[in-house]
């Protein structure tokens, strides 16, 4: 079963929850059971978080985002999407679904999003995953070059063959496309009368992208209190060696990595995805009151 939860953002934004599995039954079974939020990247949505959702559905309440401006939740005006925006979502997701102390899951810009989260609400985190994502700045010029790759795509794509096939092996900007690089992007198009399209506006992502690019996040970084996984794709965007620097300024922080995989690691490999977090919830479980 897919369920869709309607969660009320920062400033009154409507955003789309989603659980992937039946819900608990009666309440007092809802709170016996562990809460796990799980939070794309930028251009992502919950739907990439299915199978990593009905997995974890074993042992917790899984519900994934639609982060403001993605999937079906809504999008507001470009002024509208300051990084405390996003915080301020994710915890009013963990807050009106009854999920706290929740077990944070996060990729990529999403991940940003749960460590600040962590940081400013620990009383709300039980646990955190960070999935690829770096806490350094990347710079105007990587904002730069954002814009200039945003110019080259074909739209509107005649297909989602040509999506898959364009994502995944014709990107000029892309040298070694990861695996599941062309089946991400085939999820975040929308048919239309000409052809598809992203569901997300390009000139969003990047008024989005602006407001954390420019500067490192090591001081919040260090501010979670929680037990803390760093998982990096061998091939992924973020360094062993910042890796393991995160890991270090982490108050509680662990490591691991997945093999062939580049910076879409749960969908790059899933099972190996899967195999590297399981040991840190497990423990996350076992500690639990």
């Amino acid at each position: 079963m897919v369920r869709r939860i309607d969660v009320t953002g920062a400033g009154g934004l409507r955003l789309a929850a989603w659980e992937f599995a039946d819900p608990p039954k009666d309440r007092g079974e809802t709170d016996r059971v562990p809460g796990a939020l799980l939070l794309h990247g930028l251009m992502g949505r919950a739907a990439h978080w299915a199978s990593t959702a009905r997995w974890l559905a074993g042992r917790h309440r899984a519900v994934a985002l639609d982060q403001r401006g993605h999937g079906r939740s809504e999008k507001p005006a470009d002024d509208l999407f300051a990084r405390e925006a996003y915080v301020h979502d994710a915890a009013a997701a963990v807050e009106q679904l009854g999920l706290a102390p929740v077990t944070l899951i996060g990729h990529s810009m999403g991940a940003l999003t749960a460590w600040q989260l962590a940081a400013q609400r620990p009383d709300l985190v039980q646990a955190l995953v960070i999935c690829d994502m770096r806490a350094s700045a990347l710079g105007a010029a990587s904002q730069r070059e954002w814009e200039d790759w945003f110019r080259t795509w074909p739209l509107p794509f005649a297909t989602l063959a040509d999506v898959r096939r364009w994502f995944g092996a014709d990107d000029p900007w892309v040298e070694r496309p990861s695996p599941g690089r062309g089946e991400f992007f085939a999820e975040v198009m929308a048919e239309g009368p000409d052809g598809w399209r992203p569901v997300f506006s390009r000139r969003q992502m990047l008024v989005s992208r602006e407001t954390w690019v420019h500067d490192a996040h090591w001081d919040s970084l260090a501010q979670v209190q929680c037990p803390t996984l760093v998982v990096r794709g061998l091939d992924g965007e973020l360094g062993r060696a910042e890796a393991q620097e995160m890991v270090r300024v982490l108050p509680r922080g662990q490591y691991a990595e997945v093999a062939d995989a580049g910076h879409l690691v749960h969908y790059d490999q899933p099972a190996a995805w899967r195999s590297a977090i399981e040991p840190f919830l497990d423990g996350v479980l076992a500690a639990r009151p």
